[in-house]
Formats: structure tokens, sequence, C-alpha cells
């Protein structure tokens, strides 16, 4: 699902990443794991199509994201991969149920198509009685959730999470992260997951590890 060659990144003389090899079979789900400041955030960002790396390509779904131009990389980033982040990134002004509908409107879906799917999701994640209120309104596990049903709006082929449990207490990282084990179990995705929850990270079907710029090891 996810393949990574040579992938070489720089930010001004700091080397970052020094030759990445991954790769990620489908319906699989990984953690990667390191040091703050190994660069597992800009590989995930990388791997996402977020970011361009220096030097080598990245297949994600058969495709390999370096061969795209900007349109043709939104609407493919758009329709195959969703995103997670540490902070929900909901939108204030908006409902749950709105949030959770923008991927859709954005791939030019109905209101009716997208907020029949909205639902679908936000009853599998048991906050479909909370479809109106705003993030406002929603406690900190909540809101992850629905950040985590606006990812899978557009049915992806992978989802990148990038400490999606780092903002939360230990009683809503631990729903969150069986939240990912459900959603693999029953829509069929790919969990590509940076964490330093080393509970999660052992949760994980294969974890990797990124030590000065490189997969240093792998544990299975």
């Amino acid at each position: 699902m996810v393949v990574a060659e040579n992938i070489h990144k720089s930010f001004g003389k700091v080397e970052v990443l020094k030759g990445i090899e991954l790769q990620v079979n489908e319906q699989e789900i990984v953690s990667i794991a390191g040091a703050s400041g190994a660069g597992k955030s800009t590989l995930l960002q990388i791997l996402g199509t977020i970011e361009k790396p220096d030097k080598g390509r990245v297949i994600v779904d058969g495709v390999e994201a370096g061969r795209l131009k900007d349109k043709a990389l939104s609407a493919f980033r758009n329709k195959k991969i969703g995103f997670v982040f540490q902070f929900h990134h909901l939108l204030p002004e908006f409902t749950a149920l709105e949030n959770i509908c923008i991927p859709a409107f954005i791939a030019g879906k109905s209101r009716k198509t997208a907020e029949q799917r909205a639902y679908e999701l936000l009853d599998f994640i048991h906050l479909k009685e909370r479809a109106g209120h705003k993030p406002s309104e929603l406690s900190g596990g909540e809101q992850q959730r629905i950040a985590v049903a606006r990812a899978l709006m557009n049915n992806p082929s992978v989802v990148f999470a990038d400490e999606p449990s780092g903002n939360l207490d230990s009683s809503a990282s631990e729903a969150l992260h069986q939240l990912f084990f459900d959603l693999r179990k029953n829509f069929g995705q790919t969990f590509v997951i940076v964490t330093h929850n080393k509970a999660l990270a052992a949760m994980a079907d294969r974890q990797f590890f990124i030590k000065d710029g490189i997969i240093s090891g792998e544990n299975i």
C-alpha cells in the first residue's frame, strides 16, 4: 500500500532523512517511533504527499506521487489519503457533522451523499448524538474521534496519523487506539501512525524506529 524508496530530506544544512526505506502492506497498522527531532513527522508528511522529498520516491496504492502535478496530486490525496494530527484542526464555526463532511465537499460530492456517510461514521464512533455540536462543546477525546471520522470520509486507502493521542488523557488515548483497530476491521484501512505512546506502538502489527535519519530497526 505504501512504499518509500531512498527518501532523503534536508532543511538548510540539516539532513533529517538519510535514505529511508519502508514498505507498508494493505490493511496493516504500523507505528513509527524515535526520539524528538528524529524525522518522524517529516517522514509521515512525505509519505502522505504533503511534503516532497529531496531524493527518492513514494508510491501509494500503486501510484508514484512524485509524478503527479499539483492539481492531480491534490485530487489523489483527497481520494486516497486520510490524515489525523495531534491537534484535531476542526473548524470551530462548524458542527461535528459539517466538519466530517468537508473532504467530501472538496471532492465534489452532494450534501446528501456526504451527510449519509458522515452519519455512518458518527454511528460507528458512537457520537451520532453529538452531530450538531460544535468543537467547543465536545471533549478532547470526542474532538479527536471526529477528526478520525473526517479522515475516513472519502474511504481512503491509507490513514496517516501524527501523534494522534498526544493531546489526550490516558482513558481517551486508549479508546482512540482501539478505534483504529476497529476501523481497520470494519473498513479495511491501512494505518501509519507516528507516536511516542509505547502502548499504541506495541499494539501495531509492526513497529519501525528512526534513528540518525534512517530506519534503524523493526519489531514484528
